[in-house]
């Protein structure tokens, strides 16, 4: 039994995260720490952007939990250190490889339904999105409204 503790922590941190992201992103990235968000609105390339700085401090996080984890022998935060890498991994793939296109000559496509949802729900959140409003601050999740049939983004990413 004990030894499943470890996968269920690291699946429920990964699960949780999206909750944490959801907010982080809607309060403080569309709030106080828009100066560092805004950039990430307004692309000037592909280049790095004032907003990985956020990708900075849960990877920062992430590696803490992992390190101490097995330093100090506690499993428990190794394993939460794992789900947040995991779901760092998951934002990272879909965000910024699929969605934004910030690797070159890497294109993955949203070839299911559950990635063609979430690709729409960031549309969506890309087009009516600035400081004070907006819509889907969730990056991994969106709700079925976003099965819709709406275009994909002209950048080819269906």
């Amino acid at each position: 039994m004990v030894a499943l503790l470890g996968p269920v922590v690291a699946l429920a941190v990964a699960v949780l995260m999206e909750g944490v992201a959801h907010t982080t992103h809607r309060y403080a990235m569309h709030g106080f720490l828009w100066v560092l968000h805004e950039d990430h609105h307004r692309p000037t390339g592909r280049g790095l952007q004032k907003n990985d700085l956020f990708a900075v401090f849960f990877a920062t996080i992430a590696m803490l939990l992992l390190y101490f984890g097995v330093i100090q022998r506690l499993p428990v935060l190794a394993a939460a250190g794992v789900g947040m890498t995991l779901y760092g991994l998951g934002y990272f793939l879909f965000h910024d490889v699929m969605f934004h296109r910030r690797l070159r000559g890497v294109h993955l496509r949203a070839n299911t339904p559950y990635l063609r949802r979430i690709v729409r729900a960031h549309q969506v959140h890309h087009r009516s999105s600035g400081k004070d409003r907006g819509a889907s601050f969730g990056f991994l999740y969106a709700s079925k409204r976003y099965d819709q049939d709406m275009p994909l983004a002209a950048k080819g990413v269906a």
